[in-house]
């Protein structure tokens, strides 16, 4: 007696299609699973038998085959439960064959046969009703399959449930969308009016969410750095329909999609500066996605920058640059898109005093100079803004709450963002830092003025074409600040002001 019934494998985002094969036959007892299993997916056959005794059901005497087809695809996580334990039932004539073969299951058995959580339903059901095939899923994760569209879906909390809806005892009744402005997403961002002074910071700050570019903040212990990079959420927009459902990908691949929800703010992502390569572009031995990944749409803060291993910094180059991620294995080649705006933050030197005479280490200037060096001149030279954000008087905390503060702030950023999104729709772009080539040219040619102090800056600066480029993006958001005219001499000037050696290097 042979059943089948699909299931998918995951290549980053992307869903390979996997057929589970079973077959009973004559023998000697034994249970294998075969085509590529991982030690997860081998390990499926004890919880299935234990789920299976949970039900009352026992395995037959005979010899079950159960083959994951196509052999050459590594087979890797607990998912491949629930489409084997299907397999069996079908084989046995528990449920009816033909049924379960038009589904797309996935899910972890516990032993008592209720059906866990598991990291893919999102694309998984994406796939499903592309393939036009219904959806067998976990229950926790019913309102999540139902993003995908107008697909059956069979959010089942145990394997007795699901034997029992197709025996047409029990009937699963499809899942509904959870709205993304329930639970955790209400809560309110930290506003722009809680810091006191730092006005050139808060400038460099708007530019970065107007033009989605990278940001290095530099200063000593406690003047706000931290603080200025939380707020940068609340200054941009919220995710397009596209972006909400992209990001909401690689965060159901990797297990953190919030239960039953999109993702609409755009993602903020701390890691600690001890993180792995691994853990900051993605890899591992499933090549999971990465914290520049979980960043995609939205901010990489990387605080402490010079304390971060200096291989898994230059691991952030090529991704920086191009916005994808890829992590090769022997077995497998894996793309995670990886479109993030990168802000930094940094003490001058190790001490982080280096302005103040009476702080400062007794290695001044020399111990500043060994600091930064951390930093390599192709990472550095990928930044756009660098600003340096003073120590906070204590003037500045007797101040008044500014009057401008978040709200206002997200609104010229907003009305920014739109010219550009005018300006490159039919090129798909979104922002003026991911612009480049001719249509760089063409949409941030500055006035004559203008153009003569940027080939005068370059020559003193010594920019690279990359660097020299990058000016011309910030200035063009500086215009649209403005209200999108041309890019002007003035533009220029301050977006040169951004761009310099690193801060207090040679002092």
């Amino acid at each position: 007696m042979t059943a089948r019934a699909p299931t998918v494998a995951f290549s980053g985002i992307e869903c390979l299609d996997i057929d589970v094969q079973v077959q009973i036959g004559n023998g000697l007892p034994a249970f294998t699973i075969v085509g590529l299993p991982d030690k997860a997916v081998g390990e499926s056959r004890e919880r299935v038998r234990a789920a299976f005794n949970a039900l009352g059901l026992a395995l037959p005497p005979k010899r079950i085959t159960v083959n994951l087809a196509p052999a050459d695809i590594v087979k890797e996580g607990s998912h491949f439960d629930v489409p084997i334990a299907l397999g069996l039932l079908g084989a046995m004539g528990v449920v009816p064959p033909d049924e379960i073969a038009g589904y797309l299951s996935l899910g972890e058995l516990g032993l008592d046969g209720r059906i866990a959580a598991v990291a893919g339903v999102l694309p998984a059901a994406i796939t499903a009703n592309a393939g036009g095939r219904g959806l067998i899923c976990p229950h926790a994760q019913g309102s999540e399959a139902a993003w995908a569209g107008d697909l059956e879906i069979l959010a089942a909390p145990s394997l007795l449930a699901l034997i029992n809806h197709f025996k047409g005892t029990q009937v699963l009744g499809r899942p509904g969308i959870m709205l993304e402005d329930d639970g955790e997403d209400s809560a309110a961002l930290p506003d722009l009016r809680d810091i006191r002074g730092q006005e050139g910071a808060k400038r460099a700050l708007e530019i970065a969410a107007a033009g989605g570019h990278h940001l290095l903040m530099t200063g000593p212990p406690g003047s706000g750095k931290s603080m200025l990079a939380a707020r940068l959420p609340g200054l941009l927009p919220p995710l397009s329909a596209a972006e909400a459902l992209e990001v909401s990908l690689i965060h159901s691949v990797a297990g953190q999609l919030p239960e039953g929800r999109l993702l609409r703010r755009r993602p903020y992502r701390d890691p600690h500066h001890s993180a792995s390569t691994a853990s900051l572009v993605g890899g591992g031995s499933r090549a999971r996605p990465g914290e520049i990944s979980l960043a995609h749409g939205g901010v990489l803060f990387l605080d402490e920058l010079p304390e971060f291993q200096r291989g898994a910094l230059e691991a952030l180059r090529q991704p920086l640059e191009t916005g994808w991620v890829s992590v090769a294995r022997a077995n497998a080649h894996v793309r995670y898109p990886a479109r993030v705006q990168l802000v930094a933050a940094m003490n001058p030197c190790r001490c982080g005093h280096l302005d103040d005479p009476m702080l400062a280490c007794s290695r001044v200037p020399k111990c500043a100079q060994e600091y930064q060096a951390k930093i390599s001149g192709p990472l550095f030279d990928r930044i756009d803004l660098n600003v340096d954000v003073p120590a906070v008087r204590a003037a500045d905390l007797a101040l008044p709450p500014p009057a401008e503060g978040s709200r206002e702030v997200a609104a010229r950023v907003g009305a920014a963002r739109a010219l550009q999104a005018e300006r490159y729709r039919p090129s798909g772009l979104r922002v003026n830092a991911e612009v480049d080539g001719e249509r760089l040219i063409a949409a941030a040619a500055p006035d004559a003025p203008g153009q003569a102090l940027l080939v005068e800056a370059a020559e003193r600066l010594r920019l690279s074409a990359r660097g020299y480029h990058r000016v011309l993006r910030v200035a063009r958001t500086l215009a649209d600040l403005d209200g999108g005219g041309g890019v002007r001499r003035i533009h220029i000037a301050e977006a040169l002001s951004y761009r310099r050696s690193l801060p207090s290097r040679g002092r």
